[in-house]
């Protein structure tokens, strides 16, 4: 990452700023944004003016390669002022995530067939890895997984099921995990770059969640006998879960990224209404237990924007920073939705109706608090590195 490169990505979130607030913002009313996200009349729309005002997937500019993660966390939080800001801009899970995979693994034909018309915003994309919990399958623990891809001539046949499988209604490309035999006695996994829709992939229901800001919704999906070949395998054979965290420790980290942004806005929101609603007669903001929470928020922001920036500096050195991203990815996520929760508060009745977006920020940040592991995970994951340093300085 070079100064040349923060300093492009300050300019491109400056332009996306403008944009997400003149020409997204007024979407939210529009009556698309329905309660499994936006139609994709209404994602086409957007992507549309985002493409003329040259916005759209604006962390790839030159359509090739990524601007550092500094860079595109200005970026994205500039996106996020907008539950609808990261579908428009297409910086949006999981095709953000996917994108940024596929950069990384996929092969020359694989990026022409699948990753270009991702990154031109004509076609969205769904990651197939979670499974049904009542199935025993992979969730937060992907070691779990149920589905199987097994050798059959020149191909693989896929069987299984998925669940929470965000935008798999209306995608165009799918990422399938599934276990593989690697002939060694361990779990492996293997990941499968397909065409959709394929008639092998039925879908069961897409479910009723609190969030509503991705296309498609959340989705529990059938897989029966779906047939690929071996061009169809992303990177190598029985590296799926290796492949995983190439894209969840960015992926993780760019929720935080998209939040900030909306807790941002629903704070500006908050803060115009404490200073204009009165009580006991005073503005709400001259009262301490309001004005106190607005200060909080103020806080909060600050140090979340500060840990995006070290853990996105950490991951533009190289370093996978698993560590970072556990700590950032908690840290963040559980005082967003302490902001989120304050605005609401803050706002009273005004607060949990759809007359701001500020119940959705609510409803979309407490849902976020899951994405990528929920945070008892990366907790657990940072008492296994403490005991693990802990135990390491008493054999020293």
């Amino acid at each position: 990452m070079s100064l040349d490169d923060l300093e492009r990505g300050r300019d491109i979130a400056a332009r996306v700023e403008t944009f997400v607030r003149q020409t997204i913002i007024p979407y939210e009313k529009d009556s698309r944004a329905e309660s499994h996200g936006p139609t994709d009349g209404l994602v086409a729309e957007m992507r549309d003016r985002a493409r003329a005002a040259g916005v759209l997937t604006p962390h790839i500019p030159d359509g090739t390669g990524h601007v550092s993660h500094r860079s595109t966390a200005l970026i994205l939080q500039a996106a996020g002022l907008s539950p609808l800001g990261p579908v428009a801009l297409n910086v949006m899970a999981p095709d953000e995530g996917n994108m940024y995979m596929l950069g990384q693994i996929a092969s020359d034909a694989q990026k022409e067939h699948f990753l270009k018309p991702m990154i031109a915003g004509d076609v969205r994309s769904a990651f197939f890895m979670t499974e049904p919990a009542e199935d025993g399958g992979a969730g937060a623990d992907p070691s779990m997984i149920q589905t199987t891809a097994v050798r059959d001539g020149d191909g693989w046949i896929i069987n299984g099921r998925k669940a929470f499988i965000t935008g798999a209604v209306g995608a165009s490309v799918g990422i399938v995990m599934a276990r593989t035999d690697a002939g060694d006695g361990k779990v492996a996994a293997t990941m499968f770059l397909i065409d959709l829709p394929d008639p092998a992939i039925t879908v069961e229901r897409v479910l009723e969640t609190i969030d509503s800001s991705m296309p498609g919704g959340h989705s529990i999906l059938k897989i029966e006998n779906l047939r690929v070949a071996d061009g169809a395998i992303l990177g190598e054979p029985h590296q799926g879960f290796r492949y995983a965290q190439v894209r969840l420790a960015p992926a993780r980290l760019t929720h935080c990224m998209r939040w900030l942004g909306a807790c941002r806005r629903a704070h500006e929101i908050a803060s115009a209404y404490a200073v204009k609603r009165h009580a006991f007669g005073k503005p709400l903001i001259d009262h301490e237990g309001v004005g106190f929470m607005l200060a909080e928020n103020l806080i909060e922001l600050k140090q979340a924007e500060l840990m995006i920036d070290w853990c996105a500096g950490v991951l533009d050195t190289g370093v996978l920073g698993t560590l970072e991203s556990s700590m950032t990815k908690v840290a963040v996520s559980e005082a967003l939705f302490r902001i989120a929760d304050r605005c609401v508060q803050i706002m009273g009745g005004t607060g949990v109706s759809g007359d701001t977006p500020v119940e959705q920020i609510f409803r979309e940040v407490r849902a976020f608090r899951i994405y990528d592991g929920p945070t008892e995970v990366h907790k657990w994951s940072l008492a296994k590195t403490i005991k693990r340093q802990v135990l390491a300085g008493r054999s020293a």
